[in-house]
């Protein structure tokens, strides 16, 4: 139902979505919270979760969706299973009844998010998505090896004796805590997406 403004003018209100997404395989959980609007489309989807995480975008995506599984297509390249073109495609008219669906990053370290739909929202008609509202932890540096990969560089960056603790420091630039969650910088990276 429509709700009239001050100036006569018709204002349609439109819910948000609530996401939870959480990287598969670590413990402790590294975890974001974040809304955005039902009609995301999902390159842009693509871009949030990148954000969110402090992934750069780098490496080949895709969302599994039910049985369906959506992307770039890449010319010469086979999918299998096939790939649907994700650049049409709104996150409300591909979720279906479906709550939970996943998002996979770099298929070499096959960095798999679990994603929720937590709640429905009404929308205030004045929110600014998407909009970070929690998490917890660090993400994993960029190429690191999965997570294996990622457990191991925790643990040579825990050993200062290691061999290879002063180049893995080289490696990532600075000291790495697992345990931050700068929400700072996803809200800067977040003002730089529009739905």
């Amino acid at each position: 139902m429509p709700i009239f403004s001050a100036d006569g003018w018709s204002v349609k209100l439109v819910p948000a979505y609530q996401l939870r997404v959480e990287l598969v395989g670590i413990k402790p959980a590294i975890w974001r919270r974040f809304i955005v609007p039902p009609g995301i489309k999902l390159p842009t989807l693509h871009e949030t979760i990148q954000a969110a995480m402090g992934w750069h975008g780098g490496h080949m995506h895709e969302f599994i969706i039910g049985e369906e599984h959506y992307g770039v297509p890449y010319p010469g390249m086979e999918n299998d299973p096939p790939l649907e073109d994700e650049r049409r495609k709104s996150l409300k008219g591909t979720l279906g009844g479906y709550r939970t669906f996943h998002y996979i990053y770099d298929f070499g370290d096959y960095w798999d998010h679990k994603i929720k739909l937590e709640k429905i929202l009404p929308d205030d008609g004045g929110l600014k998505l998407p909009m970070l509202t929690g998490g917890a932890n660090a993400t994993p540096p960029e190429d690191v090896g999965g997570v294996q990969g990622y457990r191991d560089f925790l643990a040579i960056l825990a050993d200062p004796k290691h061999e290879e603790h002063h180049s893995m420091l080289e490696w990532v630039g600075a000291a790495f805590d697992p345990t931050k969650f700068d929400d700072v910088a996803i809200d800067r990276r977040f003002s730089s997406i529009t739905p």
